[in-house]
């Protein structure tokens, strides 16, 4: 297989770039503009670009089924393009007071409902099952950490990922399960979402084209965290992917790129750091170490960015 020789792209600017989401966008009516919250959107515009949470999970649709794609050059400068399937890893959606209290009056069911994909948690683990549709009971410490700032919004639902990865099933099919308890996971739009919203997103290598030998740098396992909320739109968050998505314009779809980024058997990496002069052990370290402080804000334990790290809560 030949690909362009001229492509200034290295195998991690492909792996970001064909991994990144890029959502059908819709446009606010100006009437509803005004009545954001300043506190999520303080940006005077004329016009604000938002999307579905459905339309981002369609995007996840066909790479759920067949993987995505990524052209990958190797040290020997023969190219091949592996395949990758998603797997929804974690997600946290935080809205507005007003939405909570709908989801509360709604079907939803409680937090026991999904207790089996939290077995074997720590106490950590168990003060952030909170999953915004049961009672206030037991949120006292929640309380005291989220509620003195009204800008990170109020937990509408959750979800941790802690199977095996040969125990998980497709992002896409997560995401219909989840909905059926959570139904906002579909309806939700991105200017209804505070700015603590965010997914990751964990890329498994399935198999690549031309079928052959196996190739040790190409069993490297990826771990992608995304921004979900309006508030970041606009915002340069994929400039520290050189040759990354090109900006889009509006009513071109919202692309999602990756703020943060964790790697596992990574092996000698050659594959994935070679690339841009040796500048891509920089952008990785960089974007491992955004991930890293995010979490930490959010006083999350990730159990797939604990796993690929190699830490262990006993």
């Amino acid at each position: 297989m030949i690909l362009n020789k001229g492509s200034m792209h290295s195998n991690l600017d492909c792996f970001v770039r064909c991994t990144t989401p890029v959502v059908q966008s819709q446009f606010l009516p100006k009437s509803e503009i005004t009545s954001l919250n300043r506190l999520w959107h303080p940006w005077e515009r004329e016009s604000v670009e938002y999307f579905t949470l459905g339309d981002l999970w369609n995007c996840y649709d066909e790479w759920s089924a067949y993987g995505a794609g990524v052209p990958i050059t190797l040290t020997s400068g023969e190219t091949l393009v592996q395949y990758y399937v998603p797997y929804l890893s974690a997600i946290q959606i935080f809205t507005s007071n007003s939405f909570r209290e709908e989801a509360e009056s709604g079907d939803c069911e409680t937090r026991d409902s999904y207790s089996d994909s939290f077995s074997d948690e720590s106490e950590c683990d168990k003060l952030w099952r909170w999953d915004g549709t049961s009672s206030e009971e037991g949120w006292s410490e929640q309380d005291s950490l989220w509620h003195f700032n009204d800008r990170l919004g109020h937990l509408y639902c959750q979800y941790f990922e802690r199977a095996t990865p040969y125990g998980r099933v497709p992002l896409m099919d997560k995401i219909t399960g989840l909905a059926q308890r959570y139904p906002g996971l579909m309806s939700l739009r991105s200017v209804d979402l505070s700015p603590a919203s965010w997914m990751a997103v964990a890329w498994y290598p399935i198999y690549h084209i031309p079928m052959g030998r196996t190739i040790k740098d190409l069993s490297t396992c990826f771990l992608t965290y995304h921004t979900l909320s309006s508030s970041f739109q606009g915002m340069d968050l994929d400039d520290d992917i050189e040759g990354g998505h090109e900006k889009k314009k509006e009513g071109e779809g919202i692309s999602l790129p990756a703020f943060g980024l964790a790697t596992y058997k990574m092996q000698g990496g050659n594959v994935w750091v070679a690339g841009n002069c040796g500048r891509d052990q920089e952008r990785l370290l960089s974007l491992l170490s955004v991930a890293d402080s995010w979490l930490k804000q959010l006083r999350v334990q990730h159990h797939d960015f604990n796993h690929f790290m190699g830490i262990r809560h006993g």
